[in-house]
């Protein structure tokens, strides 16, 4: 999710083809085509520009709604048209042969499903499957303890620096395996999956949130080639 805001004038976009398998839009204003990954301007007048990138979560419906009950959701003009589009789409997507500019890197399945971080020009790739079974996941990216975190869903997943002010922090699952929440062993603070203590010494604290991208392996390791991978306590 990008601002469409470039040196003060905002800009329409439309789908203009695919590139390494990747979404490009090419604005109106100037023509210019423009990444979708990268939020990067390959080619025109606006070529080299980069969007301002939004943070945002990628979570299930279900977890979305129980954080914000009176969220507003955008619905296509046709509902039916979309769902018949929609209907065994990923599936029928993970079929498709992988061709990319790039060599594809064999240590993951092409289309393994990933969550990608990036911190000072240093990039990590964290298996989806092996996040969900080992959450909390910690790890280091660019000199920044961070930790991955799982919804009560299962499903949702979230990265947040490991640590208030110079203090580092780690978390394990609570006894009673209350879904969604994890305890810091330092503090015995109960925090949330939004990224907040809600009880204990830390109460009120709030975790700086990371960026993380849902992607498949081959697009992020196009766009991210001297990425690590994480694999479940092996730091590659």
């Amino acid at each position: 999710m990008w601002e469409r805001t470039i040196d003060g004038r905002v800009l329409t976009f439309r789908l203009a083809g695919i590139n390494n398998q990747n979404f490009i839009m090419q604005d109106r204003e100037t023509g210019s085509w423009w990444q979708q990954v990268s939020g990067e301007a390959i080619q025109g007048p606006l070529k080299g520009k980069h969007l301002v990138r939004v943070f945002h979560d990628e979570l299930t419906y279900r977890e979305w709604m129980k954080e914000l009950p009176g969220g507003r959701v955008l619905l296509p003009a046709s509902d039916s048209t979309w769902r018949a589009f929609s209907a065994g789409w990923e599936e029928g997507t993970g079929k498709l042969p992988v061709r990319v500019h790039a060599a594809l890197d064999p240590r993951l399945p092409a289309r393994a499903l990933i969550a990608g971080v990036e911190i000072g020009g240093t990039a990590k790739a964290y298996p989806v499957d092996r996040v969900l079974a080992q959450a909390p996941v910690h790890d280091r990216v660019g000199g920044v303890p961070i930790a991955l975190l799982v919804g009560g869903d299962g499903k949702s997943i979230r990265a947040f620096e490991a640590r208030i002010d110079s203090t580092s922090l780690e978390f394990i699952r609570p006894a009673e395996g209350e879904p969604g929440v994890v305890v810091d062993v330092g503090t015995g603070s109960r925090w949330s999956f939004q990224g907040e203590a809600v009880s204990g010494a830390l109460a009120g604290k709030r975790l700086t949130p990371v960026y993380l991208l849902l992607d498949y392996w081959f697009d992020w390791h196009t766009y991210h080639p001297a990425s690590g991978i994480y694999l479940l306590g092996n730091r590659q």
